[in-house]
């Protein structure tokens, strides 16, 4: 999990560190200290954050402006706004806040908020992969298909793609329980991306069309009804 408390109060910083080193241990929490929010921001456009705690009141950039920008480039990530002044509250629903702390946050306030980020993020189905820029974790509600390439596989999702090293086979072994369908020798599609199925042809959720074997046909067509019918109860 990787965390991001921004404000521009030292003190504040190094107090919250404190108490997220005092309660997690775990070398799979990664937490980051900024005290500004265009240093955030040049960090999370690198490698998003799963939660970020802003500080609603700092200067040259406040934490509304700064939680638009965020929220600009995830959809996912969870906000937490810590302020002094509640009535900055209704602001928050705008970027969809996830809770607000008021200042000086309280430890098992701050425990309760992870925790609970933690619980989704375990509910949440997802998949690790390896990038050049390190780990990354892809929610599977967010892959349109897979294509396989030479040595690699190229993984397109709603905002982005990414290539890795990887066998077609072993994501198709692990995705077709989740809904996803080896439709031809080169693409791995998720089934409720799908749009269109013409032939030997289907249109994906983003347009792009992709080819289907036609060895695949009938088994395609019977999965994607299969699908629809589970998914519509």
């Amino acid at each position: 999990m990787r965390i991001a408390i921004c404000d521009d109060e030292q003190q504040f910083l190094s107090d919250f560190r404190r108490i997220t080193d005092r309660l997690y241990k775990s070398l799979d929490m990664l937490v980051d200290s900024f005290s500004s929010g265009a240093a955030l921001l040049k960090q999370f456009r690198l490698r998003a954050y799963d939660l970020v705690f802003l500080d609603i009141e700092m200067p040259e950039m406040d934490g509304i402006t700064l939680a638009e920008e965020l929220r600009a480039l995830s959809d996912t990530v969870s906000i937490v706004f810590l302020t002094g002044h509640i009535e900055y509250a209704i602001q928050g629903y705008e970027v969809n806040a996830l809770r607000y702390l008021t200042k000086p946050a309280d430890e098992q306030k701050i425990k309760a908020v992870i925790d609970h980020v933690l619980q989704k993020m375990e509910n949440e189905k997802t998949l690790w992969i390896r990038t050049d820029e390190g780990e990354t974790r892809l929610r599977l509600a967010e892959i349109l298909f897979i294509e396989s390439q030479n040595q690699n596989v190229v993984i397109s999702t709603d905002a982005d793609s990414y290539s890795v090293r990887g066998n077609m086979r072993d994501f198709e072994q692990r995705l077709t329980p989740e809904g996803f369908f080896r439709i031809h020798r080169c693409y791995l599609a998720a089934l409720s991306k799908i749009q269109q199925l013409s032939g030997r042809e289907v249109v994906m959720e983003d347009g792009t069309r992709l080819p289907v074997a036609r060895s695949k046909e009938t088994a395609l067509r019977e999965a994607l009804f299969s699908f629809v019918s589970r998914e519509a109860f």
